[in-house]
């Protein structure tokens, strides 16, 4: 995919793919997005002091350097699973700069081979995947999984029963499933794959997201 870089409105960057019309991150904002989905309406839910976390969509590897830096005071025992089929190349990850955030902690997310787990510190044990979400097999149950791939109109076929259903299988008794997406359809799949939905205020620029619980 060609990519381009963009910065967002709170000043962090994040990329246009031309072919999907489409950005990794909202342009109201990377990071606000990413911390009002994933770290603040997830990660800071959970109650567990050992927490299995699955991404999918690990892109530019935001969501699992804010975990990291939030972990940095909660100090829980971390596994972070994160699947991606087009991993970007280290020219476009060396154009991209989160400021407030360590540089160098952001290079050691990126610098892990894939499919090999890696401490990147004694909490946080981290596993990248080279793969296409429709041929993920789970071989462990998480705690959290941040759903964060392209939009439900650029890639239905990551957002259907079917999908949801086998990360549902996955999903530990009262894990957590957020998602920016808040769709009709993708909160009926969710529904109907056994998760109770939860509609949650979005972040900025977008009125709603989801939060999906594993009773």
């Amino acid at each position: 995919m060609k990519l381009k870089k963009v910065i967002t409105a709170d000043n962090s960057p994040t990329l246009y793919v031309p072919e999907l019309d489409e950005h990794y991150h909202s342009v109201n904002g990377a990071i606000q997005e990413s911390m009002h989905v994933f770290i603040n309406a997830g990660f800071k839910q959970t109650e567990k002091n050992t927490i299995n976390i699955l991404e999918v969509g690990f892109g530019t590897g935001l969501n699992a350097l804010l975990t990291l830096t939030e972990n940095e005071t909660q100090k829980k025992d971390i596994y972070y699973e994160a699947i991606e089929k087009f991993p970007l190349d280290i020219e476009i990850i060396n154009q991209l700069e989160f400021k407030g955030f360590n540089y160098n902690v952001f290079l050691q997310i990126h610098k892990p081979e894939w499919e090999k787990e890696t401490y990147l510190n004694k909490y946080f044990v981290l596993k990248k995947l080279k793969t296409d979400l429709i041929d993920y097999e789970p071989n462990k149950k998480f705690d959290l999984i941040y759903f964060d791939a392209f939009a439900p109109d650029k890639q239905p076929e990551l957002w259907t029963e079917n999908i949801f259903e086998k990360l549902y299988k996955s999903t530990n008794t009262d894990g957590i499933f957020v998602t920016y997406s808040a769709k009709g359809i993708v909160k009926q799949a969710l529904r109907n794959v056994g998760y109770k939905v939860q509609r949650l205020d979005g972040p900025k620029g977008k009125r709603h997201m989801v939060r999906a619980i594993k009773r």
